[in-house]
């Protein structure tokens, strides 16, 4: 810490950070290498529904960074949904352990730190993990979404908008794969195909390359995440008694092993809360703050239906008192109609050592304001817990962009010991309601009723799409379990055998589908309403 007086670039930019309200206290300005804890950089509470982006290289302190609003956020009253991909964030459950790092830190930058943890549930997709498990079901989920996780293309996305849109209107409820697989199967049938001449028609080779998407989605593990019971969004909005906002962390160790679930997964959460929740306009705090980690699996492949929803609901869901924060390496992984909306900006280092590091770090420079740094050499040069920032004023203006060193969590920079986490969820109230699957009738038991079982009717997954060679490669049947699986549904999926190949002209079904999907009531990403 500088003993020497404050200059006057410094005063300068802490007086664009003196608020009047409530703010998150993120650290000391930061000139030339040395922090000046009478110059306060700060988020007010009130903006954080304007959303942000926290953004940096690998190692550079993102997820402290995350913690540490978290944490505030939570003694504020303000719940916060965080991503746990690498492991590390239940740690904001229990308290941080002093040390002489933590205490240098916090003189640097004029923090009073105390250990403290905060209120913390844990989850985790389809009970693949230690947490309480989160589950949707496959009508709930909506066709954009689940064309998204299955890499569907613009007409087979429109095939299965079709698809949803028979199974509303004939009550055969889509709880699980296996309900959506029998609703395919019966659609493609002769039988089906006469129900669909009125709103259009399913080809048996959009059908297959459905039906192989999905096997290989369920064969991944994937299947858990759809079903019943299904989680309330609203569980996300809880606060204690002591007025302090609950921390929802859900767990996500094999992220990699399947990013496009995991990334549309937590778009079907936000989308959710956009359909639930009322119109509250500007609050003095927001409902909840969502923290949208490895945000660039959300956008990598996306159609430019789902960017557009994405972009939609973005937009529209600060009105609902809801803040997201994009965690990502680079403002590039976010798409600029999107990256627009982000007001209040947290940017960690960047590395400049190839070609394309270096137009990454120039884009990265070109979204700042303009500010007396050289924000080139700034943001090659700043070390761990350090960062560049700029949050929008009380009134919505930009605030001057402002080096910072960051202050240090509260909470456990690290896991929490896996007792400690198995107790904590056995303990929670929402284990009991959660843990445990069922399996209602649906869609699969009305159609395997009313399907004729075929004396050898073969159990393939229909004809081969012509163009889509990658796709079936990637579908090749994976050992006994897909074997199983296509004899369970023996009655429904035999119905493949018989599929008819005259495919439905592409145009046509790419105008019902879209027709049919403005039907649907739906929202923005084709998740439907909840039923209480």
């Amino acid at each position: 810490m500088s003993s020497a007086p404050t200059p006057q670039t410094v005063r300068e930019i802490a007086e664009g950070y003196a608020f009047t309200g409530p703010a998150l206290d993120l650290g000391a300005v930061l000139l030339d290498g040395t922090a000046y804890p009478d110059a306060q950089v700060r988020i007010p509470l009130g903006v954080l529904n304007r959303h942000g982006l926290v953004a940096g290289a690998t190692g550079t302190g993102k997820t402290k960074t995350l913690q540490l609003i978290a944490e505030q956020l939570s003694a504020q009253g303000v719940p916060v949904f965080l991503a746990d991909i690498k492991g590390d964030v239940s740690g904001v459950a229990a308290p941080g352990t002093p040390s002489e790092r933590t205490s240098a830190r916090a003189a640097e930058v004029g923090q009073q730190w105390t250990a403290r943890g905060c209120p913390a549930e844990f989850y985790s997709l389809g009970g693949q993990g230690t947490g309480i498990p989160i589950r949707a079901t496959v009508t709930s989920f909506g066709p954009l979404l689940l064309a998204k996780v299955l890499d569907l293309n613009e007409t087979q996305e429109s095939s299965l908008s079709l698809v949803f849109h028979y199974a509303d209107g004939k009550g055969l409820e889509l709880y699980d794969l296996k309900d959506l697989t029998a609703v395919i199967a019966f659609l493609a049938s002769p039988e089906g195909k006469e129900e669909l001449k009125t709103i259009g028609g399913l080809s048996a080779a959009t059908a297959g390359v459905i039906l192989r998407a999905l096997t290989v989605l369920e064969t991944e593990g994937a299947g858990a995440f759809f079903g019943e019971p299904e989680f309330d969004t609203a569980e996300l909005l809880r606060t204690t008694p002591e007025d302090r906002g609950v921390v929802s962390v859900l767990e996500l160790p094999a992220v990699q092993d399947r990013p496009r679930l995991f990334s549309t997964f937590l778009m079907w959460l936000l989308a959710d809360l956009y359909q639930e929740l009322p119109e509250v306009g500007d609050l003095d705090k927001p409902k909840l703050v969502f923290f949208f980690d490895e945000a660039h699996l959300l956008f990598k492949g996306a159609s430019k239906a789902f960017l557009e929803a994405i972009t939609q609901t973005v937009r529209l869901i600060r009105s609902k008192g809801i803040g997201i924060f994009f965690v990502t390496q680079t403002p590039r992984d976010v798409p600029s109609d999107v990256l627009a909306q982000l007001g209040n900006r947290v940017q960690h280092a960047l590395r400049a050592f190839t070609p394309d590091d270096a137009k990454a770090l120039k884009a990265t420079v070109s979204t700042f304001p303009r500010s007396s740094y050289d924000l080139g050499t700034v943001l090659t040069s700043l070390g761990t817990g350090e960062a560049v920032v700029t949050v929008l004023s009380e009134k919505g203006a930009p605030t001057p962009v402002a080096a910072t060193r960051l202050r240090a969590p509260q909470s456990l920079m690290g896991p929490i010991e896996a007792g400690a986490l198995r107790a904590a969820v056995d303990a929670s109230p929402l284990t009991a309601r959660y843990r445990d699957a069922i399996d209602r009738e649906s869609a699969y038991e009305k159609l395997a009723a009313r399907a004729p079982r075929p004396e050898a009717a073969p159990t393939g997954p229909g004809p081969e799409p012509v163009g889509e060679p990658d796709r079936e490669r990637a579908a090749e049947p994976a050992g006994g379990r897909r074997e199983s699986r296509a004899a369970e549904k023996e009655g429904v999926g035999g119905l493949l055998g018989s599929l008819l190949g005259n495919p439905t002209v592409k145009s046509f079904a790419r105008s019902a589908g879209r027709q049919l999907g403005q039907e649907i009531s739906r929202s923005l990403f084709g998740t439907s309403k909840r039923r209480r």
